[in-house]
């Protein structure tokens, strides 16, 4: 029953930087793994980066590693995506999740609540 709202997307250079936001309401994400996907337009939905419970692990995708960092701030129930580096490839909707079973967390198909997107585009 967590409601997801992502913010932060937007035009951007390549080799600028944007961060995402995503603010959750009607309940608390400490009990939730959370993570980013991204879609572009034609292509499947695609896992970016996932924290855990408490903010202490993280994994990303191998197109982001070095790039990206995710993080949460339980108290304010928000997570964060910070895009660094940003390449035109990282075009895309991008979406927060969250995963109440955290079964495999690094699967679309495990995640319960999806944000509604948002839009980055990076231009050359």
């Amino acid at each position: 029953q967590v409601q997801l709202v992502e913010s932060g997307g937007g035009l951007v250079q390549a080799g600028g930087s944007l961060r995402l936001s995503c603010a959750a309401s009607r309940r608390t994400i400490s009990s939730y793994v959370m993570a980013w996907f991204r879609q572009a337009p034609g292509k499947e939905r695609e896992f970016v980066a996932t924290v855990d419970r408490s903010g202490t692990n993280t994994n990303y995708a191998e197109s982001v590693k070095g790039r990206f960092t995710i993080s949460r701030d339980n108290a304010k129930n928000t997570v964060y995506l910070q895009m660094n580096s940003l390449k035109p490839e990282d075009t895309a909707v991008y979406f927060c999740a969250a995963d109440s079973l955290a079964r495999d967390p690094f699967s679309r198909y495990d995640y319960d609540y999806w944000g509604q997107g948002t839009q980055v585009t990076v231009s050359s």
